[in-house]
């Protein structure tokens, strides 16, 4: 059975376990001493954990193996993997995990015999091999293993537009009467008949002449005025809008999941 890595079979797997992610956890003996760290997980087509992808760094040793899940104690709250009787032999005898490695069924064989007991009567069969055959390796113990979730309320906003209202900004036309006053000249002509200051002197006949259709012409002249119209730039309107920022609070009511831990007898409880 082809084996995946854990994002490649679930791209939301940290969704799917409730955020908990294995490829963040270190690896640790029984005794509490660090060795390694997970680096991946390989899961079989069903889902089902079968291997974690361990760095080792070790001051003897520095490398990337196999170990089965079976061997694994995995404990989220403390953010680690325990495991029991892991040796620097074992470590040694197991084959160097790469990023090019095939892992068929020759190379899973090479795990699983660093780790099999002698006695377990495990008889690898490529065509037939099942890994139900060996629970020690691939069975997760689930009285050690048992988890459940503590869940609780968020309160989530989303934001979506609605349409409040429409400005409609045109124009019309108005009219209106105007008067205006223009001042203009007109000319006009004074007749005036007076009488001289040489009134009643004798005039020298042989100096006075007479004379018929004597004629003094002037022209008279008045303004008149000229109206038009003509159209100039009044104002100008810009139209445009701006977003106010504003704060809409609410409240609701949200329930969360506390952990209640009650023991018996004489226990050390971390």
């Amino acid at each position: 059975m082809p084996l995946h890595k854990l994002e490649h079979f679930d791209q939301n797997y940290r969704e799917t376990f409730g955020g908990d992610d294995l490829k963040a956890l270190d690896l640790y003996t029984g005794g509490g001493d660090r060795v390694g760290s997970v680096g991946d997980v390989l899961v079989d087509d069903d889902g089902h954990f079968r291997y974690l992808i361990i760095d080792i760094s070790l001051d003897f040793v520095s490398k990337k193996i196999l170990l089965p899940i079976g061997l694994c104690r995995i404990s989220y709250p403390e953010r680690r993997v325990y495991v029991d009787g892991l040796s620097r032999q074992q470590i040694e005898g197991l084959p160097d995990h790469t990023e090019d490695v095939i892992v068929n069924n020759d190379y899973e064989e090479k795990v699983r015999s660093v780790f099999r007991s002698p006695t377990s009567g495990v008889t690898s069969d490529r065509d037939t091999y099942n890994y139900q055959e060996d629970p020690d390796l691939y069975g997760l113990n689930e009285q050690s293993h048992q988890t459940f979730k503590l869940y609780e309320e968020r309160l989530i906003a989303n934001k979506h537009r609605i349409k409040t209202g429409e400005v409609t900004v045109g124009k019309h036309i108005e009219t209106e009467t105007v008067h205006l006053t223009v001042p203009v000249q007109k000319e006009r002509v004074l007749i005036e008949r007076v009488t001289p200051t040489e009134a009643g002197k004798v005039v020298n006949p042989n100096e006075l002449q007479f004379q018929e259709g004597e004629v003094a012409r002037i022209e008279v002249y008045e303004e008149t005025p000229e109206i038009h119209k003509e159209a100039f730039v009044r104002e100008e309107v810009r139209v445009k809008k701006v977003v106010e920022q504003d704060t809409v609070e609410a409240q609701d009511t949200i329930r969360r999941e506390e952990l209640d831990v009650d023991t018996a007898g004489n226990l050390h409880l971390q």
